[in-house]
């Protein structure tokens, strides 16, 4: 019979007993009202060919529809389907069509806020393998990603639609539409790819979806939503961020030396770091250090990268000229106010971006060499002194250290002899206990700071009220610069410039005032600490010690001391020298009028003291 010969044709693909080839038209009608039968004639000559498959209706379709339905449904091949069109019938009897569909189950969730509220993964691998059991849907794989769907690029999502084009599968099972897709293009290759009959099947367990035109606009219009959600979600929280950068709260992750506050959700300073970064912007202010020179030492400190290598370069160049050590943060490159505590001056600050503006470079580094005084010491003709050692062997291995000129300037013959250490030494001690305090005047000193640390000194309220009308004089400028802004009177750029500029004059004001407000008792404690150290210059001296020795002369002296004929002098000042203004200038002054007046007024003088 003909129906032997398409069954044979078809068994590959259909070997299940629930499939029957018939030949005989008139036994189909006793079968036609079967819940589960498929009945198709593939001639368009005949009248009353009909098709019904659950709610599918295709009675009406072309032969061409018709072959494509079947082939997207069941997997039929076009040229197996065409061999039983010789009068046979195809008649699929109580087959679970769901079964024979393919699905991939795909389970997403994002880290981002977006998917705050979404079920783990694990439970959506839970729920949606219940849901295909109870279905009866047939699952060919499970695929897990773990990235956000507001933009196209998902590379697990993608590897899906492509293996769907090739026919690995018809379906996909998921929790929800947004799972698939937050964004158009992705939500759009879903609906091209079902206006293809490649997705034949979307199964969600709170959703509905049916691959008709009304099924269609539903899955747009959830789609649709998904992509609402994630951008009003994206406009919230930059509208939280602006308001929390009007607070002056940094909406960032705290840089080096602070650290973010999990309860507060504001930045809080780190003690131990910010004291080394204060340590760090000190040292590099002073001129004699390299950027290479700030990261070893905070990698001393203990500050290195990860993998415990040293900080490069550009990282301390962005720490150096990070404004949020001074009390500011940049946001959308603007320059705001923080609330934060700063590490630093406004002073230091700007001392240090001057100096990055050179490149990184400072303009001298002092050598450290071995030996206690080299660089601290000129001879006679100007030129720096250094260190030689010198061996000589009497029986017995004696080393001596000798100090003497470079002679690197060849215009200038140089007929300095050189010195011993020990002579050297022994001279350097003598100007330490020359230029110190006696007991008597320490104590005298020390008691004259405590009446006038219990006594009011002389207001500085004129000079801080000043002060503060100004600022609110700036305060004044920001927001009008700021209204001009918004009504697009002038560009951003010029704003951003004016605003920072008006910003920073508002900042050195207020270091200012706060030493004003401090002036009447803020030098104190810097006296009372000087005085500790040129009661201690004595001790220094005696000790065998060089290192301590060179720092206070270097402090005490600078580079005004001279090697003469083997003397060490004290040089004539250099223009420009602030030594007349030092303390030590004042006790060199005093100690010359030793004798010639009373002790009382050299202390207190009557008109003020004026060191000479």
């Amino acid at each position: 019979m003909a129906a032997q010969g398409v069954c044979a044709q078809f068994e590959p693909f259909f070997n299940s007993p629930q499939i029957t080839f018939l030949a005989d038209r008139r036994r189909l009608a006793s079968r036609a009202i079967l819940k589960f039968c498929l009945v198709f004639l593939p001639r368009p000559k005949y009248k009353n060919n009909f098709c019904f498959l659950k709610n599918y209706d295709i009675l009406n379709s072309r032969p061409t529809n018709q072959r494509l339905f079947l082939i997207a449904v069941f997997g039929i091949n076009p040229s197996l389907w065409v061999g039983c069109a010789e009068g046979g019938y195809l008649s699929f009897k109580k087959i679970n069509i769901k079964f024979m569909q393919k699905f991939f189950l795909y389970a997403r969730k994002s880290t981002d806020v977006e998917d705050k509220q979404i079920l783990s993964i694990e439970a959506q691998i839970i729920e949606l393998r219940a849901f295909a059991k109870q279905e009866e849907l047939n699952i060919i794989e499970e695929l897990i990603e773990k990235r956000s769907a507001k933009i196209p690029g998902r590379p697990i999502f993608n590897a899906m639609l492509d293996r769907i084009e090739k026919g690995e599968a018809n379906g996909i099972i998921s929790w929800h539409p947004d799972r698939l897709a937050r964004n158009s293009v992705d939500g759009g290759k879903i609906i091209y790819l079902l206006d293809c009959g490649h997705i034949v099947a979307l199964k969600f367990p709170q959703f509905w979806f049916e691959p008709t035109p009304q099924g269609k606009f539903m899955l747009n219009i959830a789609f649709g939503q998904s992509k609402y959600y994630v951008d009003s979600l994206s406009e919230n929280t930059k509208r939280g961020l602006r308001q929390k950068v009007r607070r002056g709260e940094y909406p960032g992750l705290a840089p080096l030396g602070y650290f973010n506050d999990p309860k507060t959700k504001n930045v809080v300073i780190d003690k131990k770091k910010t004291e080394i970064l204060r340590q760090t912007f000190e040292l590099y202010a002073q001129g004699n250090s390299r950027l290479e020179d700030v990261s070893n030492f905070l990698a001393q400190q203990g500050i290195t990268l990860r993998n415990g290598k040293h900080l490069k370069r550009d990282r301390i160049s962005f720490i150096l000229s990070n404004p949020f050590y001074v009390g500011f943060f940049r946001y959308s490159k603007e320059l705001h106010e923080g609330k934060h505590q700063p590490v630093i001056s406004k002073k230091i600050f700007d001392a240090v971006q001057l100096i990055l503006k050179q490149k990184g470079r400072p303009h001298h580094k002092t050598k450290n060499e071995p030996q206690a005084f080299c660089g601290m010491l000129r001879c006679g003709m100007g030129i720096t002194g250094e260190y030689k050692v010198k061996r000589q062997k009497n029986g017995n291995t004696h080393d001596y250290v000798y100090y003497h000129c470079t002679k690197k300037n060849k215009a200038i013959k140089c007929d300095e002899p050189c010195i011993r250490q020990e002579s050297l030494d022994e001279q350097i001690s003598f100007l330490l206990q020359k230029i110190s305090l006696s007991e008597d005047w320490t104590k005298q000193l020390t008691a004259m700071l405590d009446k006038d640390k219990n006594e009011n000194a002389q207001s500085s309220a004129v000079f801080v009220q000043k002060t503060k009308n100004t600022i609110e004089t700036i305060k004044i400028k920001l927001q009008r610069l700021l209204d001009g802004y918004l009504e697009q009177d002038i560009e951003r750029e010029t704003y951003l410039e004016r605003k920072a500029k008006f910003m920073g004059e508002k900042k050195s004001l207020e270091e200012k005032m706060i030493r004003l407000e401090q002036k009447r008792t803020g030098w104190i404690e810097p006296m009372r600490k000087w005085i500790k150290e040129a009661e201690n210059l004595p001790k220094i001296a005696r000790e065998s010690n060089l290192f301590p020795k060179k720092v206070a002369a270097k402090e005490i002296f600078g580079l005004n001391l001279r090697l003469s004929a083997r003397k060490v002098i004290w040089g004539e000042l250099k223009n420009g020298s602030n030594w007349a203004q030092t303390p030590w200038a004042a006790i060199q002054a005093a100690q010359k009028k030793i004798g010639k007046i009373s002790e009382s007024l050299i202390l207190v003088p009557p008109t003020g003291f004026e060191p000479v």
